[in-house]
């Protein structure tokens, strides 16, 4: 009979696992999912909540916002998939002609799609806006702006708008976008008002841009 102490690597016999390989190969894992346990912990990821499988158009005529920081973060969907994401955050934002719009595609029916516009005569208020975007573009003039600034400093947007340490991140005084289009998988704010709304749902497909 084989003696189990003489069985390399902490072996014990039957499926001969070797039990420090094993440990090797589940910490990287193991620190990976700590460490975004750690993140969402500290507000570093933007798990308000989980957002759906499919992302949305934003566009406006104008935005006029103080207090304005950027950095980079991580959405999470329902599946626990990690989607990486660009915040735009802003403690107080108004936008002229605000437009948005989702398009479902449902089974023998095709293209459903949803539009929101408000803002046409008053702008749109916002206070404490965090959109999670893909793609943002527009005509872009900040005051002040500090460009390269380490993510866990922010100080000039939102109490909550900081990301993790030694990521890269922006922030400005204030931010006026002209022409403003962006795609997004989430938006969250303080307080949302919004001027002149109408919401509609028509079949195929019509965005904002």
């Amino acid at each position: 009979m084989e003696d189990s102490q003489n069985l390399p690597d902490g072996d014990h016999g039957g499926g001969r696992v070797r039990w420090r390989r094993f440990a090797v190969l589940t910490l990287p894992a193991v620190a990976v999912t700590a460490g975004l346990g750690i993140a969402l912990a500290q507000g570093a990821l933007a798990a308000s909540f989980a957002v759906s499988g499919q992302q949305f158009k934003v566009s406006a005529k104008s935005l006029e916002g103080e207090g304005f920081a950027q950095y980079g973060s991580v959405d999470v969907n329902a599946r626990e998939e990690l989607i990486p994401v660009a915040i735009t955050a802003i403690k107080e934002a108004k936008l002229h002609s605000l437009c948005q719009s989702v398009v479902t595609t449902l089974p023998l029916i095709g293209d459903i799609s949803l539009n929101l516009t408000a803002g046409e005569k008053n702008p749109v208020e916002a206070s404490n806006l965090f959109v999670d975007a893909t793609q943002l573009s527009g005509d872009a003039v900040f005051s002040n702006i500090e460009i390269g600034r380490d993510a866990s400093t922010l100080d000039k947007g939102p109490a909550e708008a900081v990301g993790m340490q030694d990521l890269f991140a922006q922030q400005a005084d204030s931010v006026t976008i002209g022409d403003l289009r962006q795609t997004a998988w989430a938006t969250n704010a303080g307080t949302f008002k919004l001027s002149g709304l109408n919401m509609s749902i028509s079949k195929g497909k019509k965005e904002c841009f």
